[in-house]
This record gives structure tokens, C-alpha cells and sequence, in this order.
């Protein structure tokens, strides 16, 4: 019951309620909510930063993808130190640590797993198959797009829906990363599940010039 609370507490914002039910209970920190993620996944999940730092409070220990996810760069620093094997491990929800962190656009955290030799081309183990280099653009977090390219993230990789990141740039009207994706090889022909090349999506987005662009 009281972790329904805690869950509902995350999705509310409701700080001041969390602090004092993690003050009476401090390990429903280290339980998993009805998403099957801890609860500090949750609240970064929920783009809660408030509740991340209040859950941190009452937390005596993380795993590398919750560092990750909160952009804890000394833990995740440390903890790859320790523990080499932990640099491409992947969480419980199918994600690694240069995965999460792209996803949340913790910049700094992502530099140290590439300088560390971090695998950008690990697809998300949870049937999405997301890349690291999708998240990065699905999100608009352009400068991590630019380094997970310059540290050898293939390009023409797909997810769900064969979905590539030249289709996400291209529905995104970013023509900044469609050409850094051109230079490295993105293919403009590739279609997704339905039938649409990233020509097709930009120009129902409305990106006429881009569409005009990518056109096969």
C-alpha cells in the first residue's frame, strides 16, 4: 500500500508527502513501482527533479542505471572504476547506462561511458530496440546525437517500426543532424512499417524544403 502512495506521490509532485513517507520508510526506495522500476527511475521518468533529489536523500546505495538516469557523474564514475563489467550491463527494463543517460540528456555522463568505451550500438532489451543515437534525436539532445556519431554509433540502425534516426531528424525538421547523419552514411530510401521514407515524414510535418531534400 504504501508503495502505491510513493508511486502516486512521484507522478503528483507531491515532494513534501514523499519526504515524510520515505522518512517512516526509508526502503520503499529500493522497491519496484507498478512499472517495474525503482522509484527513482520513476520520478526521472516523470521529469520530476525536485522528487530525484529528495529519493537521493533517503537512498543508501544505486545502481549505475539510476546514476545514469539522474546524471550522477561521480557515482557513475566510480562505480565503472570498481566495476568495469558494469560499463554495457544492462538494467532490469532492458536499458544500459549510455542508453538511460542519453535518454535524460545527462551530457556530461554520457562523455565519461564513450571515453570509457561505452558500446553506443546497444539496442534497448525490452522490444523497442531503441539506440542510444534514437534517443538522442527522438529528444532533441543534438550535441549527445554528435557524440555517440563521432564514437562510432551506426547510423541506419533500427527500432520498433523500423524506425531510423534519419526518420526521426527528418519528422523533427532538424536539418543540422540530417546532415551530419547524410555525411555518415544515413540511407534515404530506407521505409519504415508504414511504408514511409524520411522524405515522407518531414514533408507531413510539414518540412517542404527538407522533404524536397531526402526526396528518393
Amino acid at each position: 500500500m504504501s508503495l502505491s502512495i510513493l508511486e502516486e506521490y512521484i507522478e503528483t509532485g507531491n515532494s513534501l508527502a514523499i519526504d515524510d513517507l520515505l522518512n517512516g520508510n526509508p526502503n520503499l526506495t529500493k522497491q519496484k513501482t507498478s512499472h517495474d522500476i525503482s522509484p527513482l527511475l520513476l520520478a526521472c521518468y516523470y521529469n520530476k527533479p525536485q522528487i530525484v533529489k529528495i529519493l537521493l536523500r533517503h537512498m543508501d546505495e544505486l545502481t549505475i542505471h539510476e546514476a545514469a538516469a539522474a546524471g550522477l557523474l561521480e557515482q557513475v564514475q566510480a562505480m565503472v572504476e570498481n566495476m568495469p563489467q558494469l560499463l554495457n550491463s544492462v538494467s532490469d527494463h532492458g536499458f544500459t547506462p549510455l542508453g538511460l543517460a542519453t535518454h535524460f540528456g545527462n551530457e556530461e555522463v554520457v562523455r565519461f561511458l564513450l571515453a570509457q568505451g561505452a558500446d553506443p550500438n546497444i539496442q534497448s532489451q525490452n522490444g523497442y530496440n531503441v539506440y542510444p543515437l534514437h534517443a538522442a534525436i527522438g529528444s532533441g539532445f543534438d550535441s549527445i546525437a554528435k557524440m555517440l556519431i563521432e564514437a562510432g554509433a551506426e547510423v541506419n540502425v533500427v527500432q520498433a517500426l523500423r524506425t531510423t534516426p534519419l526518420h526521426l531528424a527528418s519528422q523533427n525538421g532538424n536539418i543540422d543532424l540530417i546532415i551530419v547523419l547524410l555525411e555518415n552514411g544515413a540511407q534515404v530510401e530506407v521505409k519504415n512499417d508504414m511504408g514511409k521514407t524520411a522524405s515522407d515524414l518531414a514533408a507531413e510535418k510539414g518540412h517542404v524544403e527538407i522533404a524536397s531534400i531526402l526526396k528518393v
